[in-house]
C-alpha cells in the first residue's frame, strides 16, 4: 500500500474541506442621512459578538439551533477605505447619559468572521466546523442618487435643477446663488475663487433644503456629503440657468476656460471620477444589501417632505434594476441577490402600529421593488428598531387604555425623566390629502438606551435580518 499516496489524498481532502468551508459574503447596507444606517451596523455587530453566549436572536435559526460558535473582528479587506467606528459607538452607548453613535459621512467597512457548526452531515465529517467572513458596509444613499447624472449632459442637468425650483420654498432658498448666477458672464475667463464662491453657496442651499424643507432628493448627492472630497475643486460646479447652460460659446478657443466650459468640464469628471468610480470600487461587489428607511420623521414634516422621500428612495433602487438593458448591468455588472428593505425605528411608535409601518414603506418602495423581484432578486420588507430605546406601556385617550411607549425623550435628557405617550396612528398605505389636513402624528426622538457592555443590545427583529441576509449562507 502507498501510504505517500493516501496521505497526500488526505492532505488534499482536508486542503478542499478548508476551501470549502471558507465563505466570503459582503453585505452592503444604505440609506438616507437619518435612516439609522450606523445605529443598524453597530447593533448587527454587537448581536453577531455576542450572539454564542448571550444572544436575544430568537429568530436567527443558527441561534436557535446553538450551531453558531462565535464571532471575533479582523482585519478588514481594503486597506484604503476607513473602518468603521464599532468601538466609539460602543462607547456613546455606554456613556453616562448614554447618547446615539456619531454617523458616518462616507464609505466605511468592518470584518466579522463568524465560525458555525455546519448543518450537512457531509460537511461535519469533512470538517467539524466553517466559518464565514462577512464585510459589511456602510455607505450614504444620498450617492446613489446621482447614478441618473449618468445620462445627463450638463445642460440636461441644469434643466433638471431649473424644474426642481417650481416649489416656491425652493425658489426662496435658492435666491443667493440665483443672484450670483445671472451676473455672471458664463463666457467670459473664469476665475477659480467665484466658481468656488458659487458652488459653496449652491451647497448651502441644498443644506437648507434637507435641514428646512426635510427634502432627501438632492443632486450631487457628494456637496451634502462630500466624504474624502471636501474642498475638492471636482465639487466645484453649479447649475446655470438652463437657458444659458444652452447658449452656444462665440469663441471656441475661450470655450474651455470660460465659466459655461469649466462647469461643463467639472459635471463630466464629476461622472466619470466620481459616480462611476464609486460604483465600480464598491458596488460590483456586494452579495447582499439592506436598504434602511425612516417613514416616520417625513410624516412629521409633511407631504412635500414624505414625497420626495419616496422619490429618492425609488430612486435608490433603480440602481438595483438588473435588466439585460440597464445602465447599471451595461456597466457595473452586479450580482446582489437578496434585498432587504427595513422601516427603521419601529420602537418610536406602539407595537400595533408595526404592521401598519410594514405596510406603508411596502407601498413607498413598491416600484422599485417590482423591477427588482422581476430580475429574480429575492426581497423582504419588515419593520425594526436596531438599538430599542422605549419599552412597551399604556396609556389612557377618551378614557380608554391604548398601546403607548415609554421612554426618556432627548428634550428630557437632563432630568432623565420618562415619558409615556402614543405618537398616533401610522397609515398603512400612502397617506391621501386628508391625512396631511388632519395630521395627528407626532414623532418624538428619544434618548438611546440604558444598557450593559457584558449584554447584547436590545432590539427589534434584528434576528429576523440576520435570518434573511445570513440565513442560507449556514446550512
Amino acid at each position: 500500500m502507498n501510504f505517500s499516496r493516501l496521505s497526500s489524498v488526505k492532505t488534499k481532502a482536508d486542503d478542499l474541506a478548508k476551501l470549502t468551508m471558507d465563505k466570503h459574503m459582503r453585505l452592503a447596507v444604505t440609506g438616507l442621512s437619518g435612516a439609522g444606517k450606523t445605529a443598524f451596523i453597530t447593533s448587527l455587530v454587537n448581536q453577531l459578538l455576542l450572539g454564542a453566549e448571550n444572544h436575544q436572536l430568537p429568530l436567527w435559526k443558527l441561534a436557535r439551533e446553538h450551531r453558531f460558535l462565535g464571532a471575533k473582528r479582523t482585519q478588514q479587506p481594503h486597506l484604503h477605505v476607513a473602518s468603521f467606528d464599532y468601538q466609539g459607538g460602543m462607547d456613546a452607548l455606554h456613556s453616562q447619559p448614554p447618547s446615539w453613535p456619531s454617523p458616518t459621512h462616507g464609505v466605511s467597512e468592518i470584518r466579522l468572521k463568524l465560525r458555525y457548526t455546519p448543518q450537512s452531515m457531509l460537511w461535519r465529517k469533512l470538517n467539524n466546523t466553517a466559518t464565514l467572513n462577512l464585510d459589511i458596509v456602510d455607505y450614504p444613499g444620498e450617492w446613489l442618487l446621482d447614478l441618473p447624472l449618468l445620462e445627463q449632459s450638463y445642460a440636461q442637468w441644469c434643466e433638471h435643477i431649473e424644474s426642481s425650483l417650481q416649489d416656491s420654498r425652493k425658489t426662496e432658498l435658492a435666491s443667493v446663488w440665483q443672484a450670483m448666477v445671472q451676473d455672471l458672464d458664463i463666457h467670459s475667463i473664469a476665475d477659480e475663487n467665484r466658481m468656488a464662491d458659487i458652488a459653496n453657496t449652491y451647497t448651502d442651499y441644498l443644506h437648507q433644503c434637507k435641514q428646512q424643507l426635510g427634502m432627501h432628493h438632492i443632486q450631487p448627492g457628494r456637496f451634502v456629503l462630500p466624504g474624502e472630497l471636501a474642498g475638492a475643486p471636482v465639487l466645484a460646479f453649479f447649475p446655470l440657468p438652463a437657458a444659458l447652460a444652452n447658449s452656444p460659446s462665440k469663441d471656441k478657443k475661450q470655450h474651455k476656460q470660460s465659466y459655461l466650459g469649466l462647469l461643463e468640464q467639472r459635471f463630466e469628471y464629476y461622472k466619470e471620477h466620481v459616480v462611476k468610480q464609486f460604483y465600480q470600487q464598491h458596488f460590483i461587489k456586494f452579495d447582499r444589501q439592506t436598504v434602511l428607511v425612516d417613514c416616520l420623521s417625513p410624516l412629521n414634516s409633511g407631504h412635500d417632505s414624505f414625497c420626495d422621500m419616496q422619490l429618492a428612495v425609488n430612486q435608490i433602487l433603480h440602481s438595483f434594476n438588473y435588466g439585460k438593458t440597464s445602465l447599471l448591468r451595461r456597466l457595473f455588472a452586479p450580482k446582489i441577490d437578496k434585498l432587504l428593505f427595513a422601516a427603521t425605528k419601529a420602537d418610536h411608535v406602539s407595537i400595533d402600529q408595526h404592521s401598519n409601518l410594514v405596510q406603508l414603506l411596502s407601498e413607498v418602495v413598491a416600484e422599485g421593488k417590482r423591477h427588482v423581484k422581476f430580475e429574480g432578486i429575492t426581497t423582504d420588507t419588515m419593520a425594526l428598531a436596531s438599538i430599542k430605546a422605549t419599552q412597551s406601556g399604556k396609556a389612557q385617550l377618551n378614557g380608554e387604555s391604548i398601546s403607548a411607549i415609554k421612554g426618556i425623550l432627548q428634550s428630557d435628557v437632563e432630568s432623565q425623566q420618562q415619558t409615556t405617550l402614543f405618537p398616533g396612528e401610522v397609515p398603512s398605505q400612502l397617506p391621501q390629502q386628508d391625512f396631511w389636513q388632519q395630521q395627528g402624528f407626532e414623532f418624538s426622538p428619544f434618548q438611546a438606551p440604558i444598557t450593559s457592555p457584558y449584554q447584547a443590545l436590545p432590539h427589534h427583529r434584528i434576528d429576523q435580518a440576520i435570518e434573511f441576509l445570513l440565513g442560507d449562507k449556514f446550512k
